[in-house]
């Protein structure tokens, strides 16, 4: 069995040889610090500055090797947003959407360019999608090839909706004010999600994954009844254009997402990113989801891989696969991305320890 095989074979809820390993995010100074471990003579560049998240070729090259060598299973790229510098730490996306760089490297939205509904008049992002915004996955593709499975990430409504207006705070007040308007923003995002999963599907992409956080660690960020009214059926059109283009489609979301977690389920979701060990216990999701959806994630990024030892790296790896693994339905990965507060040693150890304590008994 091939990884692309043994990915799919999991987000259809069965058991493959072992279970697969996948990562949504690995920050580039992690990739180029984790290739020089790997394969110090590969390595002839040094990690940039932030450019707005846009993906380097030379990366995606150190990206690739690192795959190959981990042994990973899949590939996650984004869709270029066209990210374009404007001066002062500022940049602005092709929608016309207007950031600021924060103190972590990740591009805020101070200005939006829907900033009352008259400006929705036109307004049309599907149009705007084109192949070179899916050039991190074609690339991608012609270094390690369709053994692997490819995941790439197309931005949720929520996410879309709210960077559009300028900021999440500016969507959630439509929510109380002005509903109608919030609901023509879920529409112009699902139908830019619609184009966006045709074209992936279109250059190779093989799961869909739909990023966009709804829930911190306690309480979720919109109640359950506005997400069944602002985004579900919005998410089952997503679900369902994915599924008819061939593709599997996983929800992301960090916090506790326990209240709409039978939401997901019915809408259609193949599987559900990154169970954050903080808040929901992977035991329990397992338990919840048996049979109905793959889990994808737990590691935790937040102090184990920044602060552990490679053995307790180990220890965690073994404990939770002890837990989520049986009858298949999930892929190993840490609890949301391998950002700059990883040990690349830790998650080097993450991944040998799953493929040590992740093979399957015949």
């Amino acid at each position: 069995m091939n990884s692309r095989e043994r990915i799919l074979t999991a987000l259809n809820v069965r058991q493959s040889d072992r279970v697969p390993v996948f990562e949504l995010y690995i920050n580039e100074p992690k990739i180029v610090d984790l290739a020089n471990i790997l394969r110090p003579e590969a390595v002839d560049v040094k990690a940039g500055e932030d450019k707005f998240g846009e993906e380097r070729d030379e990366i995606l090259d150190l990206y690739a090797l690192v795959v190959e060598v981990l042994g990973l299973d899949a590939t996650c790229s984004n869709f270029s947003i066209g990210m374009e510098s404007i001066g002062e730490g500022r940049c602005r996306d092709k929608f016309g959407t207007v950031y600021s760089l924060s103190e972590h490297g990740e591009p805020l939205p101070i200005e939006g360019p829907i900033k009352e509904r008259s400006d929705l008049e036109g307004f049309d992002m599907a149009s705007m999608v084109e192949r070179s915004d899916f050039a991190g996955v074609q690339h991608l593709i012609g270094k390690v090839g369709k053994e692997k499975a490819h995941f790439v990430c197309i931005t949720d409504p929520f996410k879309v909706s709210w960077r559009r207006r300028g900021g999440m705070q500016h969507l959630l007040m439509d929510y109380a004010l002005d509903p109608e308007l919030a609901h023509e923003m879920a529409r112009v995002a699902t139908d830019f999600g619609m184009a966006a999963i045709s074209m992936a599907v279109e250059v190779g992409a093989d799961v869909i994954i739909l990023p966009g956080d709804l829930a911190g660690e306690e309480n979720l960020i919109i109640s359950p009844a506005h997400y069944r009214e602002y985004l579900k059926p919005y998410h089952r059109e997503l679900v369902e254009h994915a599924h008819r283009k061939g593709v599997k489609i996983v929800k992301h979301s960090d916090g506790n997402v326990w209240p709409i977690l039978d939401d997901f389920v019915e809408v259609g979701f193949d599987g559900f990113h990154p169970i954050q060990p903080q808040c929901m216990d992977i035991a329990e999701v397992k338990a919840h989801l048996t049979g109905r959806a793959c889990l994808l994630g737990n590691i935790d990024c937040r102090n184990l891989l920044p602060f552990g030892t490679e053995e307790e790296v180990e220890e965690a790896v073994r404990e939770t696969i002890e837990k989520a693994a049986p009858g298949g339905g999930y892929i190993i990965s840490s609890s949301n991305s391998i950002h700059p507060g990883c040990k690349s040693e830790n998650y080097i150890a993450m991944v040998r320890a799953a493929h040590k304590y992740g093979v399957y008994e015949e």
